[in-house]
């Protein structure tokens, strides 16, 4: 049997992301008839690593697609540390827990789902490990179709969980009376459309990588900047980045960056800007040509209109400003999985051998 790979699986993300679309009332139908009768009305989404980068990009979709107070949490800072409801004004059973963990089995994810199933909040589990623990802590478990990653970082299950909860959205709003059936006709075909297209992406995402890999996996420090609903997809190209290639690597909300980062910026250090089509877009555009005055490693990775070179992604397939994030992730990947394989890293192997985040 051929041994599983991170290129692999970042690979199969087309066959995985369309698979996930044919089969997407497996997971929306159970997650819209729980919120089929309104009484939900604030959505906590809670997980650790790639599942908290997704839970951020989800609060952005519940709250401009829904209209539904929604926010994204690490699960140990809000058990110690917060309230689902500062002003005490709902009922626990109007607040909806998601525990997002591809694994099933986070121990801080866990944690905090089986406090809320204790406390009578309403709970949903989406993982792709359908015996693992969560799934003995919370009312509702939803199947993450991304199939098992058998290697340590996860990149298929990522793209797939994205999409998963941006049907989820969509599937709400639609459900609420947010989109007539026309709106929502249109969505399921433009996410059909997408995922039938996602191998220019893979493709694309490749060249640039080995267009500029000798820059960039010889950087000192690697920034990833996003806003807007791009913001975790930002996060999660820090981690991606972080965990294979194993360069300084940090994730910035970009206007954050330029308050104080900046200060320490050389020629050596390399700038990777999402350029979502959201409010700040013209102002990212800015912010690049003046980052390009300390160091000439500067790369756009955008769907949007903008005058580009071989440092810059300009995907040929313009996906709408809630499916990109999907697709402004997969350069990242590339950076990561083939950066760490050119410099000889095997990702397959974690040298981290203390189990600290995860049930054994």
């Amino acid at each position: 049997m051929e041994k599983a790979t991170v290129l692999g699986y970042m690979k199969d993300q087309p066959r995985a992301l369309q698979a996930a679309f044919k089969d997407h009332e497996v997971y929306t139908v159970p997650f819209v008839n729980k919120l089929a009768d309104k009484k939900v009305k604030k959505i906590l989404f809670f997980g650790s690593g790639t599942s908290y980068n997704a839970a951020v990009v989800a609060s952005y979709y519940f709250k401009h697609i829904v209209g539904i107070d929604a926010r994204a949490e690490y699960p140990t800072v809000f058990e110690n540390y917060e309230k689902a409801d500062w002003t005490y004004t709902l009922e626990n059973d109007e607040i909806l827990f998601v525990g997002i963990s591809q694994s099933g089995t986070s121990i801080s994810t866990v944690n905090v789902m089986k406090y809320a199933k204790e406390q009578g909040y309403q709970t949903i589990a989406l993982t792709e490990a359908l015996d693992s623990e969560i799934t003995k802590h919370v009312d509702t478990v939803i199947d993450l179709l991304c199939g098992k990653e058998l290697t340590p970082p996860e990149t298929r299950g990522y793209t797939v969980t994205l999409l998963t909860l941006y049907m989820w959205a969509i599937a709400t709003a639609h459900s609420w009376g947010v989109y007539d059936d026309e709106a929502y006709k249109h969505a399921l075909a433009e996410v059909d459309d997408f995922t039938a297209n996602f191998q220019s992406v893979i493709e694309e995402s490749e060249a640039w990588y080995e267009a500029n890999k000798t820059t960039i996996v010889n950087s000192d420090r690697i920034f990833v900047l996003g806003y807007g609903v791009d913001f975790g997809s930002a996060l999660e190209g820090m981690l991606k980045i972080g965990e294979m290639l194993r360069i300084p690597t940090i994730g910035y909300e970009m206007e954050e960056f330029v308050h104080g980062p900046t200060m320490g910026l050389t020629d050596k250090q390399t700038i990777i800007m999402f350029g979502s089509d959201d409010k700040e877009y013209e102002r990212m555009l800015h912010f690049r040509e003046v980052f390009k005055k300390y160091t000439p490693r500067v790369h756009l990775i955008t769907c949007q209109d903008a005058q580009t070179d071989a440092r810059d992604v300009k995907f040929t397939y313009k996906a709408n400003k809630y499916l990109a994030p999907i697709a402004y992730t997969v350069p990242c990947q590339f950076v990561a999985a083939k950066g760490a394989k050119d410099i000889g890293i095997d990702t397959c192997v974690n040298p981290f051998k203390d189990p600290l985040a995860h049930f054994e």
